[in-house]
């Protein structure tokens, strides 16, 4: 499955966006889709992710409460809103994919991987 992200941009702090990862050749039925980031000068780190079979949803505790992933089935496309966003959340945010569901939560081992959306918060 390719993986293409999107949505990135600059927004103030306090304000939304909602990041896209679009799958084309294959659809995340039954699949781990997670969200990664990763700072200037810092490691990647893990964000969210979304088990498909059941729907459970898990987020890093900087992130609870202002990020939702979720997916439109129709579109095969999964999103990342992220609300009330901090100078802190500035990253490249990653979306990646396995068919594997446990790599969900704590896994960085996802065989398929977009190519990166730019989030900046800032005023």
């Amino acid at each position: 499955v390719q993986l293409q992200a999107s949505g990135g941009g600059l927004v103030q702090p306090g304000g939304s966006l909602r990041l896209s990862c679009t799958a084309s050749g294959a659809t995340l039925d039954y699949y781990a889709i997670a969200w990664f980031r990763q700072a200037p000068g810092k490691e990647r780190e893990w964000v969210s992710c979304r088990k498909d079979s059941d729907d459970s949803t898990y987020y890093a505790d900087s992130v609870k409460g202002r990020f939702t992933i979720f997916r439109d089935r129709g579109k095969n496309t999964e999103f990342l809103q992220m609300n009330v966003l901090r100078p802190e959340d500035t990253a490249v945010y990653y979306c990646a994919a396995d068919p594997i569901e446990n790599n969900c939560p704590g896994s960085y081992a996802y065989n398929n991987w977009g190519q990166g959306t730019l989030v900046t918060v800032s005023s």
